[in-house]
């Protein structure tokens, strides 16, 4: 299956921005592997970068969790003794009350429960769990950055500047594998896709561009649906989320904006959550890369349309009396008209001899037209008028 594979072109990749080459050996089962082992590898570096992370940051977080939680247990014993204390008055009993307020809002903060101080054997919830780590070195290698978790130590910042100044060269790297992966699957697959209605392949052999643009907005659509399919996962996941939360948090997630209000909170579904945002990175990433190239496609016909023309056009009015310059744009107008007019293939039906000939009668009408000189207006007769002016 994977001899003759030189006679296939890739024509699509001209747009990604690679080469115009043979593509399809990429779905050989031995560049599959070198496909899949990359991609292995980023997988292992982030579980190995999580339990470091856990490793690192665990034991802090459980000592600040313990110390709050006795904070909060003592100062709830110490605000019941005073109220139950008659000799107190009601300014020592505020100042009391507001300063438990603030160690309640300081161990709610830190993950504590408020029922803690009422059940000192009720379990705290983990911030540096295994999956919660995982998750963690995921959002450091593609520079997402939600904020919700941050490592503390000293250790663990160090860690954290070491693992991503090698990690993110590694996550782009596999990023633009997967880029190239998608675009030959793509492109494999256009070619096995029924033919274009015979309007559509005449409007692209016409205009290329439009192909082009055509295939920019295919590949948007693409990527809505995908950020559509995850928000409906998410929906499924998180009790509290409506399908646009789930929506707005893809998107954000995979333009890499990553403000941190919306983060899912299932433990279980984080590692699914992370594979999800790399593939989605890797979509994103690409049509980005398409998109901006369609426009700077189009900022170079626009900027060679308007800029030289325009400016001789300005320089000839400017220069030359007399120049008849809206005559010449006209003129240049019916050239255009002219050369970019589509040519009709001879079908099998009985019309097409005919609008061959009502084409071929346009055109020599517009040549017509321009060479034919325009008639000479006469010109109207000039009457001097003097008056003399004299003082008595």
């Amino acid at each position: 299956m994977c001899k003759n594979v030189n006679t296939v072109t890739w024509e699509s990749e001209t747009l990604m921005g690679t080469p115009k080459t043979s593509r399809w050996g990429q779905l050989c089962p031995r560049e599959a592997l070198s496909h899949i082992g990359l991609f292995v590898a980023l997988m292992l570096y982030t579980a190995g970068g999580g339990l470091v992370f856990r490793a690192l940051e665990y034991p802090a977080e459980m000592a600040k969790k313990e110390f709050h939680k006795e904070r909060l247990i003592e100062e709830r014993w110490n605000l019941i003794n005073l109220v139950s204390d008659n000799n107190l008055n009601f300014t020592q009993w505020l100042q009391q009350l507001e300063y438990y307020e603030k160690v309640l809002a300081d161990a709610t903060s830190n993950g504590i429960s408020p029922e803690v101080a009422r059940n000192a054997s009720t379990s705290v919830e983990e911030k540096w769990s295994i999956l919660q780590a995982v998750f963690f070195s995921s959002t450091v290698l593609t520079t997402i950055g939600y904020g919700n978790i941050v490592p503390e130590t000293f250790w663990g910042r160090l860690f954290c500047i070491v693992y991503a100044l090698v990690g993110i060269p590694l996550t782009l790297t596999v990023i633009a594998d997967l880029g190239r992966v998608f675009a030959t699957v793509v492109s494999v697959t256009a070619k096995h896709l029924p033919e274009m209605p015979k309007c559509c392949s005449r409007v692209a052999e016409a205009n290329p561009t439009s192909q082009r643009s055509l295939y920019a907005l295919w590949a948007v659509g693409f990527l809505f649906v995908y950020l559509a399919a995850g928000a409906g996962l998410f929906k499924m996941w998180e009790n509290d989320w409506t399908f646009y939360d789930g929506f707005y948090f893809c998107f954000i997630t995979m333009t890499t904006i990553g403000f941190g209000d919306l983060v899912p909170k299932k433990p279980k579904y984080m590692l699914l959550c992370t594979l999800y945002i790399l593939i989605g990175l890797a979509l994103t990433s690409t049509i980005i890369e398409l998109v901006r190239r369609q426009y700077a496609r189009s900022w170079q016909q626009l900027r060679a349309l308007s800029g030289p023309l325009a400016e001789t056009l300005k320089r000839l009015g400017d220069a030359g009396r007399g120049v008849d310059v809206s005559a010449l744009h006209n003129d240049l107008r019916k050239v255009l008209t002219v050369v970019t007019m589509p040519r009709l293939s001879g079908g099998k039906d009985g019309l097409s001899e005919k609008r061959r000939l009502e084409w071929e009668a346009a055109v020599e009408a517009v040549i017509r037209d321009i060479t034919t000189p325009a008639p000479t207006q006469q010109k109207p007769p000039i009457v001097q008028i003097v008056i003399y002016e004299s003082s008595v």
